[in-house]
Parts: structure tokens; C-alpha cells; sequence
């Protein structure tokens, strides 16, 4: 008996991605079936960054298949390819720049650069090419957390190459000034280093471009949303009911201006003690989630307030390079995956697959 391809869809339909929770057919994942005789060969194409789940997957489908009666030898491929996204409308995507996703908070103190940092490096662990924009101009705190000092260079005089470390392209204000000089700037000359941050860095064929904001909801958010390609916010949280308050503002902030939630990261959201490992949530408990109900946004994961989190990015090594193993550093992953899912979702940019159409007058 013959193995039809109907009857490899079937099998393949009733097989759950694990990060998308959907099945290989209904996401379009299974590509190129191919039959000869008692082998099957199929390409599962993933539009997330999963280094990590790539094994898994192949396991997954590859059992699957050979437990269709007749098929006797199966070759699952299984590789991400991701692809530039829509931003608002109106606002052209960024040359080597697939998908910019903003990682902000209503109000400073909540971990939002640590987060930002780690998903970035979560993210390039994953198998991406990411690049990290800092875009608190006045509170630039990258430098430190990636471990990288100096100047950038231009080959031009015009743009600059980003400084890398951890696989991670880098641009901040920080690299350019001294580190303890204020910024004693008005607000469309913080608007302006932002453009120029952003357009005149020579990013090398970033998937993922994590901008780092500064808090609040003013000029830079929104400089950020009428001029730069946004595909989506990441909004960081505590459960403090305070810090809470000032996160709803920031998500409302991103609806309102036409940028997609990606969705919600709960920092500090149990306090893990480190001589018995009782946990207690001096914070308060379910603020997260519970603005994630009340906006129909993602809760995509919540992080301990742990000791180590912030020594390790401190001292200019983040959680997810220093422990890459460990259970935080797994949380981060989690997170992140979630987060290139949620993108993933999004409608494709299809620009680039129309021609310029130019109009002579002979």
C-alpha cells in the first residue's frame, strides 16, 4: 500500500507545535511532503528563532510518521526562517531590519533594561541575528549591561558601525559620552539621537532589533511611534500595584498610537531567599496577569527577584551568557520564544514583494 500525502497531512494535523500551540497544517509549517515508496521526507519550517526546540520538533514529527503503516524511513528538516513583519501604517521598515520589537514600562525601577537585555541575548541564543537599540537617552544603561566600552567607529563619516559582545549588535548614547556627564538636554534633541541612533547605525541583517525605552509615555515613545517601524511592545511590569498602574498607562500609550502588544513581562514577581529558598511575594501577586485579562494582551511569563539577576548584569555578563543553563536564564528563553511566536502571528510585510513603479514622460 502506497502512503498518500492526504494521509501524511492528517498525521502531521494532529501534532501541536509546542510553541505555538498549533497543529504543523493549520500554521503552514509542513512544507515540501515528498513520498517514495516506504519514505516520507518533509520540511517544517518555523517562523520563530528555536535553536533549542529544533531536536524536539524533528522527534516529534519524525515518531509520528513512522507510525503511519507502511512508511519505514522518514527525513524531517526542521529550520526557523524569519521574515520582516508589518509595522504601522505609513511607516517604511528599516534597510537590515526585519522586526523592531519596544520593551517598556510605565514607570523606571521595574527591571525594564534588565529584561530588555537578556531577551535580546535570549533571543540571539535562539538562533537569531539580534541588535539592541538603548534608547534611554538619558539613563543609558546598556554599556554596563553588555559589558562593552569604547567608541563606535564609522568608515564614512556619516553612520557608525554598532560595538558587538555576546553576539549582540549594540548602539546606545552611553558609548559617545562619559559616563557620569548628565544629559542636560531638551526633548527634540533627546528625539533627535534617537533618529540618528537608530537610521545612521550600520545594523548587519538584524531578525530582531529589541529597543530598550526609557520610561514613561513622552517624546521618545512618541518620536518612537510616528517615525520608527514598530512591530510590537513588550510592556514590563512588578506586581506592585503602583508599578502596575503606570504599565496599564504605557500598554494604553502603544494602543493608542497603533502599535501592536506583544504582550506582558512580570519582573520581580517572587523573592526567592538565598540561604533557605523560601519564596514570598513581598510585591503582591497576579498584577501581570491580571492586566493581561482586563487588556486581552499575552501574560508572557514572570521572573524572580533574584540576587543573581541583577549582580550578573551589573557586572556586565546578564543571566542569560553567565548561567545560560540555568533556571532563570531558561525563564528568559521561554519568554522570548513566546515573544518571536507572538511576532511570528503578525501579517508579513509584503512591500518588498512589490516592484517601484516609475513613470517616464518620453
Amino acid at each position: 500500500m502506497s502512503m498518500s500525502v492526504e494521509a501524511v497531512q492528517k498525521a502531521l494535523s494532529e501534532l501541536i507545535d509546542p510553541n505555538t500551540g498549533k497543529d504543523f497544517i493549520a500554521s503552514r509549517s509542513a512544507k515540501n511532503i515528498a513520498i517514495d515508496g516506504d519514505h516520507v521526507a518533509v520540511d517544517i519550517e518555523l517562523g520563530y528563532p528555536a535553536k533549542s526546540q529544533i531536536q524536539l520538533i524533528q522527534t516529534q514529527v519524525s515518531e509520528a510518521l513512522l507510525a503511519l503503516p507502511g512508511i519505514s524511513k522518514v527525513h524531517v528538516h526542521v529550520f526557523a526562517k524569519i521574515v520582516a513583519h508589518s509595522a504601522q501604517r505609513g511607516v517604511k521598515l528599516l534597510p537590515n531590519v526585519r522586526n523592531i520589537i519596544a520593551v517598556a514600562s510605565g514607570k523606571g525601577g521595574v527591571g525594564k533594561a534588565t529584561t530588555a537585555v537578556n531577551l535580546a541575548l535570549a533571543l540571539a541564543a535562539e538562533g537569531a541575528n539580534v541588535g539592541l537599540l538603548d534608547a534611554d537617552i538619558y539613563g543609558p544603561s546598556q554599556p554596563m549591561m553588555t559589558g562593552i566600552s569604547g567608541r563606535p567607529e564609522s568608515h564614512d563619516g556619516k553612520t557608525m558601525e554598532p560595538l558587538e559582545n555576546y553576539g549582540l549588535q549594540v548602539a546606545s548614547i552611553g558609548f559617545m559620552i562619559n559616563p557620569d556627564d548628565p544629559m542636560v538636554w531638551r526633548g527634540p534633541m533627546v528625539t533627535q539621537a534617537l533618529q540618528q541612533l537608530l537610521e545612521q547605525t550600520n545594523w548587519r541583517d538584524l531578525d530582531y532589533l529589541v529597543v530598550d525605552m526609557p520610561p514613561g509615555t513622552g517624546d521618545i515613545q512618541l518620536t518612537l511611534s510616528q517615525k520608527v517601524p514598530v512591530t510590537g511592545a513588550v510592556i514590563v511590569t512588578t506586581p506592585q500595584d503602583i508599578a502596575f498602574r503606570d504599565a496599564r498607562k504605557g500598554l494604553k500609550m502603544f494602543e493608542k498610537v497603533g502599535i501592536p502588544i506583544l504582550g506582558v513581562v512580570e519582573n520581580m514577581s517572587m523573592h526567592i531567599c538565598t540561604n533557605c529558598g523560601h519564596a514570598e511575594a513581598i510585591f503582591g501577586e497576579g498584577g501581570g496577569a491580571k492586566m493581561c485579562a482586563d487588556f486581552g494582551v499575552d501574560f508572557l511569563g514572570a521572573l524572580p527577584l533574584a540576587l543573581e539577576i541583577r549582580e550578573q548584569t551589573d557586572s556586565g555578563k546578564p543571566t542569560v551568557v553567565a548561567d545560560p543553563d540555568g533556571k532563570i536564564a531558561q525563564i528568559y528563553k521561554q519568554i522570548a520564544r513566546k515573544l518571536a511566536v507572538r511576532v511570528a502571528e503578525k501579517a508579513k510585510d509584503l512591500s518588498s514583494k512589490f516592484p517601484t513603479i516609475v513613470v517616464k514622460n518620453d
